[in-house]
């Protein structure tokens, strides 16, 4: 990779800049005095798709890179093709210093800074919340790229009909209908074109690798802007010349995914509309250029994220030296409830303390997480990074065991008459599934739904065995089958609590494979309806525990220890046994 070889992440995630969520969001300067930038210059929103993060393009100092994307089209006669690959791909990284992103989860304010030496109030102690605002910006974002394969930067619109969103399209607006004025009035008023144009092309620019490229000199000879000035002072000025190269240029330098924007461009005949849109295909090439240079720096994230995180977590540990605290009351439960099992409590002989094992206790508080009540319970520390990732798999997990009680209740009720009916099991199923959809939220009502799915499911069977003309089920029959999957909503229902110790069993199976993904389990009875979405859960959520054992397997093993044997020097658990 030439000047990238050997490039750590933590060295990468320094060259992402401004993406460090750690101060908060800057505020971004307009470039002209009036509301233009806010439109199509100005910083253009982004929102990542998985943790709450936003992202902003910053209006810094221009970079010069060139869009280097797979099939891009460039004209040998004004690049220079000696750039080699290792520098576009080192320009890519850099330019994701113009991204700028805060933490929706932690806020920062001025109460976060130290008191300063003439404030006659003490020193106040610094929180938890506070530490991870500065360290967990960066720690995040690399956690985020390297897990999450469909990971990227999008344009973040505001609400439809909102006030902000109101605001902002009377602004805007208000923008270009001055600027078509300007245009339209006599003689012509070029002053705010001008300064449009010379805002295209700092971002031309941007897009273009560093040196005396041949598109690089033609852009600034074209957009010269002291001589645009000198020729509207002569009312000589070409606008729409100076559009159509502006367009012209876009299409060589954009991905090949923008042509059709380009087209547009070129279809449209208003200046003013044109201008508007150039601007807006320009955002979309901002985003293209991120999301490229995200996916250059992932195989070099990846190879060192266990370490970096370690690292980063270790110093908001050294600043914070009780930063566990709800990591810690996670094992110790776990570790309550395996010693109460084995007849061992905490008060007993530590000579039989070792044969608690570690990986034991480890599995028993990750497969908590699997019933974890997310919305009002805390996560511990050291799963901030996983933790919409976890509730999605819990939501999606709670849905596939409701799906699991349903048919395991139909089987029993009338499985001997629709036996040997795979098509009927796939409708049923997909009913249920899309009864269920959104059981996770608080105004779901479960009951009305599970009532539903019964009635439906009584309908379905019923025109299944008029087809092969056997007798429908009658009124006892499906009252009691409706009745039977309502009660599943009821609390400590036995075909719920049977279905639940099952996937506990499976999930707990998976964790004691080494690879999980190579040779899958064998499915527990009952859940055989469920084996393909339940083994796709089941992969996602070994590889979050996986990586998670290795990043802070040093860190659960002094936690295991101090529960088990004080703060005395009694031995250390063999930190291997965690991170192996």
């Amino acid at each position: 990779m030439g000047r990238t070889e050997g490039v750590g992440a933590v060295g990468l995630l320094h060259g992402l800049g401004s993406l460090s969520l750690g101060e908060g969001t800057r505020s971004t300067p307009n470039r002209v005095a009036h509301p233009a930038p806010s439109v199509c210059a100005g910083p253009a929103g982004a929102q990542l798709s998985r943790g709450g993060l936003r992202c902003s393009l910053s209006e810094s100092e221009p970079k010069r890179h060139k869009m280097p994307f797979n099939g891009e089209k460039q004209c040998a006669s004004e690049d220079q093709q000696s750039d080699s690959e290792s520098s576009r791909f080192s320009e890519s990284m850099a330019s994701l210093s113009d991204y700028e992103c805060s933490r929706q989860s932690f806020t920062s304010d001025s109460s976060s800074k130290s008191s300063s030496p003439a404030s006659t109030s003490p020193p106040r102690a610094v929180t938890f919340d506070e530490v991870m605002v500065r360290n967990l910006s960066n720690l995040t974002l690399a956690h985020e790229i390297a897990v999450n394969e469909n990971f990227q930067l999008k344009q973040d619109a505001l609400p439809e009909n909102s006030l902000a969103s109101q605001v902002k399209h009377v602004v805007h607006q208000a923008f270009w209908d001055v600027l078509e004025a300007d245009l339209s009035a006599e003689p012509p008023q070029y002053e705010h074109a001008i300064r449009l144009f010379e805002e295209i092309r700092e971002i031309l620019l941007s897009f273009l690798t560093p040196g005396g490229n041949r598109l690089h000199n033609q852009i600034c000879e074209v957009l010269d802007i002291d001589l645009i000035r000198q020729q509207a002072e002569h009312s000589a000025v070409d606008i729409q010349g100076l559009a159509n190269y502006v367009i012209n240029t876009m299409g060589k330098i954009c991905a090949p995914v923008r042509d059709g924007d380009i087209r547009e461009l070129k279809a449209t005949s208003n200046i003013v509309a044109l201008l508007r849109q150039i601007f807006h295909v320009l955002d979309l090439m901002k985003m293209d250029m991120a999301n490229f240079a995200i996916m250059s720096i992932r195989p070099h994230i990846q190879r060192q994220l266990v370490e970096y995180e370690r690292t980063k977590f270790q110093e908001i540990m050294g600043e914070i030296p009780n930063a566990l605290n709800q990591t810690t009351e996670w094992i110790k439960e776990s570790v309550n409830e395996l010693l109460s099992e084995t007849a061992v409590t905490p008060g007993a002989e530590n000579s039989s303390m070792p044969s608690l094992s570690p990986i034991l206790v480890l599995d028993n508080s990750y497969l908590k997480l699997l019933q974890w009540d997310y919305q009002k319970k805390v996560l511990p520390e050291t799963l901030m990074t996983d933790g919409t990732r976890l509730q999605e798999l819990t939501d999606k997990l709670n849905q596939l065991k409701i799906i699991a009680c349903l048919f395991l209740i139909t089987n029993s009720m009338v499985g001997a008459l629709t036996e040997g009916l795979p098509e009927l099991a796939n409708r049923l199923k997909r009913i249920s599934a899309v009864l269920l959809e959104g059981m996770n939220k608080e105004t779901f009502n479960l009951k009305e739904a599970l009532n539903s799915i019964g009635l439906q499911t009584c309908i379905e069977v019923n025109k299944t065995l008029k087809e092969r003309g056997l007798p429908t089920l009658n009124a006892e029959v499906q009252a009691n089958l409706v009745g039977q999957f309502s009660s599943i909503d009821e609390k400590d229902n036995p075909i719920k609590t049977l279905i639940n110790k099952r996937i506990q069993l499976y999930m707990k199976s998976l964790l004691c494979l080494p690879s999980p993904q190579k040779s899958m389990p064998p499915v527990p009875g009952g859940l055989d309806v469920i084996q393909q979405e339940l083994e796709v859960l089941g992969c996602q959520y070994t590889n979050i525990v996986n990586l998670n054992k290795q990043v802070y397997g040093l860190f659960y093993a002094n936690i295991f220890r101090k529960l088990l044997f004080g703060n005395e020097a009694m031995g250390k658990v063999d930190a291997s046994l965690l991170t192996n």
